[in-house]
């Protein structure tokens, strides 16, 4: 390869990375953050999409809507985000199948895999207890499970929630979607996890597993609680519903 070639390839690759990090954006995003021209970010966009790495997408507007069309949006795709790197493989589906299988059918096979996931998500929390005690005081605790977050892998950040009183919870990234697309437990517990990290009742709006560019969860500023809302899985969770499940707000 030439190195003009692998100096384009580079680029390309910046491109994507910076969707992974802060989700699906504009050409004119991109090209703020990395300091090209649109028409050069846009040929870029062009040949990752003829590589099946990135699509466009419509941008979501909530509330009134201006005139002209809306802008257009570019998120990655499943190989996209593969091409990053995913840390799981079939044998983690089929150990989950296993332990599903041996509970029975039904709830109790839920209820069995949803105990593996929060075994699997109170070990990870505990890691993150530490990483927010001693950040005390740098930012907000979710911020500071934002950092957590990143460090495995999750390119998770913290923002003000649009038109509501907190913060919302963004991971760009999971390490195991496509199994949590198989065992939307693994999310459930998850979400109960960050819930106690952070003190509050949480609300998960959207997940990568469900096919959006973005796992997003809502965190209410203190003195506010998340809206109620019904739970598809557990009655104790609690954390999404029909209407905003596999939504993102980004």
């Amino acid at each position: 390869m030439s190195a003009a070639a692998e100096e384009q390839q580079g680029t390309r690759r910046r491109v994507a990375r910076s969707i992974l990090d802060h989700g699906p954006s504009t050409a004119a995003e991109l090209a703020g953050r990395l300091g090209l021209t649109q028409a050069a970010v846009r040929r870029h966009l062009d040949a990752l999409a003829g590589e099946g790495t990135v699509e466009a997408r419509e941008q979501r507007v909530y509330g009134h809507r201006g005139r002209g069309r809306p802008a257009k949006v570019f998120a990655l795709t499943d190989a996209g985000r593969g091409s990053f790197g995913q840390s799981y493989d079939e044998l983690a589906v089929e150990a989950l199948r296993w332990i599903a299988g041996r509970a029975g059918e039904g709830e109790d096979a839920r209820q069995a895999v949803l105990a593996f996931a929060r075994a699997r998500a109170a070990a990870q929390a505990e890691r993150y207890r530490a990483v927010l005690e001693q950040q005390a005081g740098d930012g907000s605790p979710t911020e500071a499970l934002a950092r957590a977050l990143s460090r495995d892998g999750y390119a998770a950040v913290a923002r003000a929630a649009p038109a509501a009183a907190g913060e919302q919870l963004c991971q760009h990234h999971c390490p195991v979607a496509h199994v949590a697309e198989r065992f939307p437990q693994l999310c459930e517990a998850e979400t109960e996890a960050f819930s106690r990290l952070l003190g509050t009742h949480v609300q998960r709006l959207a997940t990568i597993a469900h096919g959006d560019g973005v796992c997003t969860t809502f965190v209410p500023a203190a003195g506010h609680t998340a809206p109620h809302t019904e739970h598809r899985g557990s009655a104790a969770a609690k954390t999404t519903t029909d209407s905003t499940a596999g939504r993102n707000p980004a």
